[in-house]
């Protein structure tokens, strides 16, 4: 669980329900709210909340029947806003919840468009998510990355930061290198406007292209004598793109000038794939504008003794007292390893933004890498080495297996979007769906759904859980899906409209078991979202959002709310057809997805 939200998370209702039951304990002896633990009661036992009592039998001396009885009946006397009834059964507090309140929460919240979003409080969170390489365009990995930062800052967002979101394009290195190589020797001048291919693709296909040449050379060589090592280094097309790396950090004008234009045509892929998916940033940061200040803090790091340099000129760093290993920072030919360009990047940002935490949205291949940055940042002194946090997060996989680039076996963003569309249209236009729509309403609802499932599947995964991506399965009315929490939020938008004005009025009649249990999951949204936020998961808010969406089935296909018994009732039922509205739409909004309003 992430510590940096805890101090900020307000349980709502059980929060309430913690100080009015500190508040009488603290009668009798001293001790801290934290020791008090209170659960939603078990579905077969009568009441809403429990609370646990053996943590106080020993100090008071009651037995846990005596203490429950004292302590219910005066938390009845003393709350009769809050509480209405209490049993007590093997140590457990049973509390119901008094009519009114739930009342008065539905009357109090049912208009609010900002329930469940907590009050700006001045703590900066700057998250960093997407961080492409610039030699390939963004593939169903960089989906889940893109989904996940940008649901972790709209989540900070909900609880009151003030967020940054960043991005660094990995645009110098040996891979950038090997894409140009490639194009340089098979190209034959082809541009993305030559050939009709979007600008990141081309790139990409180049960078394959080096791949399997690499590979024919290596086969080459060791079929000469060579042993597949050695191979590897002696390759020329492997010298080659080396010594492009060296001549781009001399800033070659040739190799300069080849960069820009093939990293242009990368940007301009990457921008049409970003507007597509929503995701957007509020500063970019480029590795060949950081490398050098990381490397300056190299030099220093040499001064202060943190670094040591070998004998062929490489600098590393020692980590071993801290249960790690020894890692190069740089280079014995002078060039910038990655975590150079971190180190400097980290300084840069901190700089320019004096975030109180920095969150590194980052796969769980680079855990280690992670390690090194925040001891590296912490032994140089570095003012944002507190802040750094890793997100780590889980690779997805395709039912066929793990993608490799290298390979050409990775599955693009850009292919995966057009699957989920034309997913979305052939099962809407199986459910016979699509009457009363314009061709360009059928066009942006398949959009809607497409998206929709496809982020709601990556994020409805545990982020620190491997996944298994299968288009198939993110579209269905009936699972554990986006569709079915859209369709149920349209449902409502068609009952709020064909109603109109009718829900203005305060409601005093008792709530029916379906009622209750709408409202009590609607209260929740709150705590939710600071769970979430506390620990950086979306799918809690996934998680929710279904609930709530199932909820709301139960009680409609129970309790009709055009034709409610009494005037009241249908008051009553469309507050809550508004809030649950409101509230499915925030949840989806936050995990960057579309509501329809209609299906």
């Amino acid at each position: 669980m992430h510590y940096f939200c805890s101090q900020l998370v307000k349980m709502e209702l059980i929060q309430q329900i913690k100080e009015a039951v500190a508040r009488v304990l603290l009668e009798q002896f001293d001790f801290t709210d934290g020791v008090i633990l209170v659960n939603e009661t078990k579905p077969e036992f009568e009441g809403d909340y429990t609370v646990v009592l053996f943590s106080f039998v020993k100090p008071l001396k009651k037995s846990p029947e005596a203490l429950g009885n004292e302590l219910g009946a005066a938390l009845l006397a003393k709350n009769p806003g809050l509480f209405s009834a209490f049993n007590v059964i093997k140590g457990f507090l049973n509390l119901t919840i008094a009519e009114g309140y739930w009342l008065d929460f539905i009357h109090r919240e049912h208009d609010n468009p900002a329930f469940g979003r907590k009050e700006r409080h001045g703590k900066k969170v700057m998250i960093e998510y997407s961080s492409p390489n610039t030699n390939k365009p963004l593939h169903l990995g960089h989906l889940r990355n893109n989904f996940l930062g940008w649901s972790i800052a709209e989540i900070f967002k909900a609880n009151g930061y003030d967020i940054v979101k960043t991005c660094i394009a990995n645009d110098r290195g040996i891979h950038i290198c090997k894409s140009m190589i490639a194009w340089q020797r098979f190209a034959d001048g082809a541009t993305p406007e030559s050939t009709g291919i979007k600008g990141d693709h081309l790139v990409g296909d180049y960078y394959v292209l080096f791949g399997t040449e690499l590979k024919r050379q290596i086969a080459e060589l060791v079929a000469g004598g060579m042993d597949p090592e050695t191979a590897e280094k002696e390759a020329p097309i492997m010298k080659a793109a080396q010594q492009m790396l060296v001549d781009w950090e001399a800033g070659k004008p040739d190799v300069i000038a080849l960069w820009k234009k093939m990293n242009s045509w990368v940007y301009a892929g990457f921008d049409e794939t970003y507007k597509r998916i929503g995701s957007d940033f509020d500063k970019i940061y480029y590795e060949s504008d950081t490398y050098l200040l990381g490397k300056a803090l190299v030099e220093e790091g040499l001064q202060k003794g943190v670094f040591e340099q070998e004998a062929d000129g490489s600098v590393w760093i020692d980590l071993t007292a801290d249960g790690l290993d020894r890692k190069i920072v740089q280079r014995r030919d002078g060039t910038a390893v990655y975590i150079t360009q971190d180190i400097g990047l980290a300084v840069r940002k901190y700089e320019e933004f004096h975030s109180d935490e920095s969150i590194y949205v980052v796969g769980d291949e680079q855990n280690y890498h992670f390690k090194v940055l925040k001891l590296i940042a912490q032994k140089l002194g570095l003012p944002a080495s507190d802040g750094i946090f890793h997100l780590s997060y889980g690779m997805v996989e395709l039912p066929t297996g793990r993608m490799k680039t290298r390979e050409g076996t990775v599955v693009d963003a850009d292919d995966i979007l057009d699957e989920m569309i034309d997913e979305a249209e052939r099962k809407t236009k199986e459910q016979g769906k699509t009457e009363g729509f314009s061709l360009d309403e059928l066009e942006v609802l398949y959009d809607t759904i497409g998206q929709g499932g496809l982020k709601f599947f990556l994020l409805r995964v545990d982020p620190k859980k491997r996944m298994v991506f299968n288009p198939e399965e993110s579209i269905d009315l009936h699972g554990y899906t986006a569709t079915f929490v859209q369709y149920a939020y349209a449902r409502i938008r068609s009952i709020l409209r064909k109603e109109g004005d009718a829900l203005k009025g305060t409601v005093t009649d008792p709530l029916l078991p379906l009622e209750k249990s709408l409202t009590v999951t609607l209260e929740k949204f709150p705590s939710v979202l600071g769970q979430a936020c506390q620990e950086m998961s979306p799918s809690l808010v996934t998680s929710y959002a279904f609930e709530l969406a199932k909820t709301f089935n139960s009680f409609y296909a129970e309790h009709s709310v055009s034709g409610a018994e009494t005037p009241d009732k249908k008051i009553l039922r469309l507050q809550l057809c508004r809030l649950t509205a409101t509230v499915l739409r925030s949840a989806l909004n936050i995990l960057g997805i579309k509501v329809p309003e209609r299906m």
